[in-house]
């Protein structure tokens, strides 16, 4: 989609306004230009560039240009491709797309050719380098000295020769964190198009993601994302591991989330970072090679992981195509919302909580009625097993469940997610087109998460989908007739919102026919029942017998806040049990995650106090001759794993090593709490 003329015609004069500032003033233009351009600018005085100089460097010769794509040769092989598929896009558009090197040198190029001959006249061909120091203010070598991407449009350009361009660029990086070269669209700057940055950024993650897989194919690869869904899509993080365990490459996404800087110097190792073992890890993806598993970070976080190129299962596959990764991803998504591998109902709920009955039977007496169902809930409740469940209670169970969490997509994006779009609809789309979500749950189910953090555009579109039972693509003017069961949640107030002006009144009238709440697990009368039903699912894989939980950690569970909700205890028992030896068959103190210890519950609840000394590998008592509690008062989970470290230091001899084995924990955590201990 071009932009408006009106809209072009104003950001020209804002633009014009401040060149007259900056170049004939020798002011700092106080508005008018995005920070990089103007950081830009000021670096192209710096270096003393003339913004009428007119005198093109004519490009390298055939031997330096060879040269430079020899040094880029990996960028070469794997951006080919890409850069022949973004053109597709593009074609007819008067445009052209690039690749440079790390020092803005064009590399390789493919465009239109009527704009191909204008651009050769201010040497934006093969063997030109468009660094800023060169060429003054342009994407590609601006997006290397800021190393994110920018847009260049028009007048935004240093040199007046350069003004009939807009050009969108990002780098590209590489494992190490450094930039490997720049992706750039450019094209005639009254052709603007809005999406086109997107495009390229989008090409970029492809670009990257086949990088690293090139790079590392040889290494241990761990795929990991906080929800299932993006495991297998350019969102995903991704480490690269050797045999012993240490990272030897991240990608840009790994980087930012885990805030690694440029070279591995100081990367930490596998168990810096997630609390499972390394060799666990293999030993779980070698039982189930295609499964997400879900593993808890040191820093508390839970994230689904994927493990790949794991060389003690059958060789890996080829990769497979791009477009197929995201069914499977989904598939292993439903799977691992669900639980289990059969179909999670209403009735598989009910565990005795009244609240929670409450909520399945009004949801039962909607089910196979035109009613939308609102579910309303703090994070990590089970909105969204709740809603799978409603879906396959009722006659609908046989149609798809589509779920759509509306917090996650960009606004941007959240509308072509929804509605979907007919094939060339705008900058980047595909020429098929794309099936919206509200299509694909045609005759089943459309589950709306976060909805209260819909835009209000969308919200919109929405109501008027609900009103004619029809959706209208982008791009297209045929609407296509659709029949849904219209699911929501949000852990929103939307009536305050309706109050803010953040949330349509007619909408929420539409999707609040009926509203269920689900209570938060810390008001649940039935933990008991959650706490064996996680228990017989965290333990299925274990072949060592079937596991129990103390009466001290139970009841200690029945007082804790829980301030992660159903979510949090299942990643706690998760963690349990795999802190547990093969010979041990009772969860105990020991075996929690240490971020529960010091926290006795609620205001006014018991402290827990098991009775804790060491036997063998598992935790029963935390002295050599227990304090009844009688006559100490209760104690805290800090004073009893303290007495449990003194414990089991005595029995190995101040062994540290020895002793952080027994525990479960590093000797780095077992000094810091041996310092508590004076």
């Amino acid at each position: 989609m071009a932009v408006l003329p009106q809209l072009r015609d104003r950001r020209e004069n804002t633009v014009s306004d401040a060149r007259r500032f900056f170049f004939e003033l020798g002011q700092t233009p106080e508005a008018g230009l995005a920070a990089p351009v103007l950081r830009s600018w000021q670096r192209c005085r710096t270096d003393g560039l003339d913004h009428l100089d007119a005198y093109l460097i004519d490009p390298a010769g055939r031997a330096q240009l060879s040269d430079a794509r020899d040094r880029s040769a990996r960028l070469l092989e794997h951006a080919g491709g890409i850069m022949e598929h973004v053109f597709e896009q593009i074609r007819a558009s008067g445009s052209m797309v690039i690749l440079a090197d790390t020092r803005g040198m064009i590399l390789h190029c493919l465009g239109d050719p009527d704009f191909v001959g204008r651009a050769q006249r201010v040497a934006l061909q093969p063997g030109a380098s468009w660094d800023e120091h060169v060429r003054g203010t342009n994407a590609i070598g601006t997006a290397i000295l800021e190393s994110a991407p920018v847009e260049i449009h028009g007048a935004e350009h240093y040199l007046e020769r350069n003004g009939f361009l807009t050009c969108s660029a990002a780098p590209v990086f590489n494992a190490q964190g450094r930039i490997a070269g720049v992706l750039d669209i450019s094209g005639d700057s009254r052709n603007n198009q809005r999406h086109t940055l997107g495009l390229v950024r989008l090409s970029v993650q492809l670009l990257e993601k086949r990088l690293f897989e090139a790079e590392f194919a040889r290494e241990i690869r761990i795929a990991f994302h906080p929800r299932p869904e993006y495991v297998g899509s350019l969102q995903e993080a991704m480490l690269a591991v050797d045999a012993d365990g240490r990272i030897v490459g991240a990608n840009p996404v790994a980087r930012e989330w885990l805030g690694l800087g440029a070279g591995l110097a100081e990367a930490p190792s596998f168990g810096t970072l997630f609390r499972t073992g390394f060799g666990q890890l293999l030993d779980r993806a070698a039982n189930a090679p295609d499964d997400l598993l879900l593993l808890e970070m040191r820093r508390g976080e839970a994230v689904y992981v994927q493990v790949r190129g794991h060389r003690r299962t059958r060789p890996e596959a080829p990769a497979a195509r791009l477009q197929d990764a995201a069914p499977q991803a989904a598939k292993a998504a439903a799977k691992t919302a669900d639980g289990s591998k059969h179909r999670i109902t209403l009735d598989c709920l009910a565990t005795g909580d009244a609240r929670l009955q409450l909520a399945l039977d009004r949801a039962r007496r909607v089910q196979g009625k035109d009613i939308p169902l609102l579910i309303q809930g703090e994070s990590g409740v089970g909105k969204e097993l709740f809603a799978r469940a409603f879906h396959n209670s009722g006659v609908r169970s046989d149609g798809p469940f589509v779920a759509l969490n509306c917090a996650a997509i960009p606004e941007n994006l959240i509308e072509s997610e929804l509605f979907g779009y007919v094939g060339g609809a705008f900058t980047g789309a595909r020429r098929e087109g794309a099936v919206g979500k509200l299509q694909q749950a045609h005759g089943g189910t459309l589950f709306l998460d976060e909805i209260g953090d819909m835009p209000l555009g969308m919200q919109a579109r929405l109501l008027r989908v609900l009103q004619e039972r029809s959706v209208t693509p982008i791009g297209s003017m045929k609407s296509i007739p659709v029949d849904i069961s219209l699911v929501c949640a949000t852990h929103r107030v939307l009536r305050d919102a309706v109050k803010q002006g953040l949330f349509r009144e007619d909408l929420y009238y539409r999707v609040n026919s009926l509203t269920v709440t689900l209570p938060p697990l810390r008001e649940r009368t039935d933990i008991r029942s959650i706490v064996a039903n996680l228990l017989e699912l965290e333990s299925a894989d274990r072949h060592s017998g079937p596991i129990d939980i103390s009466e001290e950690v139970m009841s200690f569970f029945e007082r804790y806040p829980w301030p992660g909700n159903v979510r949090q205890l299942q990643n706690v028992i998760r963690v349990a049990v795999a802190l547990l030896d093969d010979n041990e068959h009772e969860i105990a103190s020991i075996h929690l995650p240490e971020e529960l210890f010091g926290i006795d519950g609620e205001d006014g609840g018991e402290a827990f106090a098991p009775a804790a000394s060491m036997s063998g590998g598992s935790v029963a008592a935390a002295t050599a001759t227990p304090t009844p509690v009688a006559a100490t008062g209760a104690r805290s989970l800090d004073e009893i794993e303290l007495d449990a470290i003194a414990t089991v230091m005595r029995e190995v001899g101040g062994n540290v090593s020895a002793a952080a084995r027994r525990l479960g924990v590093s000797r780095n955590t077992l000094y810091r709490k041996l310092g508590r201990m004076g």
